[in-house]
């Protein structure tokens, strides 16, 4: 692996990571908040591992993930977790049926993120 940093997003949060090589120089990724870890342990995995690393500075890959979570990642004001919107947490009026926003999926939870916000709506 490179001995200067570099960077790979985490699979769930999409959070930059440090990659990070083992004893035996095998490259590897730990993201705390989520509890993933990935080992990469063959020579054709690392290999890929190498060029998707190099590609994501190349290619501006952490601006795209950042407009990707601007415009698809909400944060529920009733129990404050961050979630990726999608299709049937969809929130419609049930006087028109127009789009209201998004329902959190957290079980239990009963919040709401509109679409757009009080200063929009004016």
């Amino acid at each position: 692996m490179n001995p200067n940093p570099t960077l790979f997003p985490c699979p769930l949060c999409g959070k930059p990571l440090d990659a990070r090589a083992t004893k035996k120089k095998k490259p590897y990724v730990i993201c705390d908040p989520c509890g993933v870890q990935l080992f990469i342990r063959s020579k054709a995995g690392m290999r890929s591992f190498e060029q998707l690393v190099s590609a994501a500075e190349q290619r501006n890959v952490w601006k795209r993930l950042e407009d990707l979570q601007t415009r698809y990642q909400r944060k529920c004001p009733e129990c404050g977790k961050s979630f990726w919107i999608v299709p049937d947490q969809i929130k419609t009026s049930w006087v028109d049926g127009s789009f209201e926003g998004y329902r959190c999926p957290e079980r239990g939870c009963k919040g709401f993120v509109p679409w757009k916000t009080e200063k929009e709506k004016k």
